[in-house]
């Protein structure tokens, strides 16, 4: 049955087993209660402290909103009628966050008909709890949705450590000191200025990181000598793309990353490696990271060149993309927004 408003829980209510479970957590998880109605919130607050959840509750959705860039929460139950802005409203702008998305969203209405959990669902709700609240279907909602959260933390945890690779194999050689930043940021800020999706800029961030990451299969000698590569040393240097996107394919939180690590360095005319495909084949994230790469190639010395000014670089990968190495709009589009931003 449902527990009545103000009841008290008992200290016995929850199992050793689920006890057990928050014990082993590194972390107490982090649950934000969004109802403007006191008694509500008080129910909702002792229910889920029983479990030794850590609970903090607000009145309406610009309260939860600034609660939530504070201090980002593991899971959020909000009400959806409430002054101001519903718990839809609230969800849908979370949810169309990438910064909040993964956050776990669940709905908590009185209202029942189908048409009310439909709009629920467009706005990305994740799961719905009807009133009145029952203590073991509210326990087990809440359970799954952190399971989801710690799911998902593991996945970025796992990309991290991928990231962290990227700088690992960048590290080995003191003249790309700052390439994989100063990519991942041209890289987005290029997407932008394309007027890309959110997801296809992330994806061009973490390719900035994670472009190089099959150098990590290339040793010292061959890495370092940059220039001169040998037949077979350089049949070695060209097959880090395909290493590269062999050890992050078993992410698919990475599948935008994949074509960028993979086809970063093929060339419009067909020339480049590890497929030589030609322009028409080549997607366009990877071309974007591409012409980026590129620049900053150009206006980094190396032990076997000279770092090319701004306008030097300008004019070689204009001449190159006119020769069919690069693609040329991208080429434009990048040292236009260089100009808007007078970099020189």
């Amino acid at each position: 049955m449902a527990l009545p408003l103000g009841a008290t829980i008992p200290t016995g209510s929850h199992s050793i087993e689920d006890m057990g479970e928050l014990l082993i957590h590194r972390r107490v998880p982090r649950i934000l209660v969004v109802d403007d109605n006191p008694d509500m919130v008080e129910l909702m607050s002792e229910l889920l402290k029983s479990r030794g959840y850590d609970v903090v509750s607000v009145r309406d959705a610009d309260q939860a909103e600034a609660e939530v860039r504070h201090h980002a929460p593991d899971l959020i139950l909000s009400d959806v009628v409430m002054p101001g802005r519903s718990g839809y409203e609230l969800c849908h702008q979370l949810k169309d966050d990438p910064s909040t998305r993964l956050i776990p969203f669940l709905l908590i209405t009185g209202l029942s008909d189908r048409e009310d959990k439909v709009k629920g669902i467009e706005a990305g709700a994740d799961d719905f709890l009807n009133k009145p609240i029952f203590p073991s279907e509210l326990f087990a909602r809440v359970k799954s949705l952190l399971k989801l959260k710690e799911f998902t933390d593991e996945l970025e945890t796992a990309e991290s450590v991928l990231c962290t690779l990227g700088l690992s194999v960048e590290a080995r050689d003191p003249y790309t000191e700052g390439h994989c930043e100063r990519l991942a940021q041209r890289a987005e800020s290029l997407g932008r200025h394309l007027g890309l999706e959110e997801d296809s800029i992330v994806a061009l961030r973490r390719g900035g990181y994670l472009h190089d990451l099959g150098k990590i299969a290339v040793p010292d000698e061959i890495l370092k000598k940059g220039a001169n590569l040998t037949a077979d040393e350089w049949k070695i240097m060209k097959q880090h793309p395909v290493t590269g996107e062999n050890i992050c394919k078993p992410l698919k939180s990475l599948r935008l990353v994949l074509p960028i690590i993979r086809f970063h360095h093929e060339h419009s005319d067909g020339s480049g490696y590890p497929d030589g495909l030609s322009k028409g084949q080549i997607p366009l994230l990877p071309r974007i990271l591409q012409v980026v790469d590129v620049y900053d190639a150009l206006r980094t010395a190396r032990p076997y060149k000279p770092a090319l000014s701004h306008e030097q670089a300008a004019l070689t990968m204009h001449v190159e993309a006119q020769n069919g190495l690069w693609d040329e709009e991208l080429v434009d589009e990048f040292f236009s927004l260089l100009a808007k931003r007078n970099v020189a």
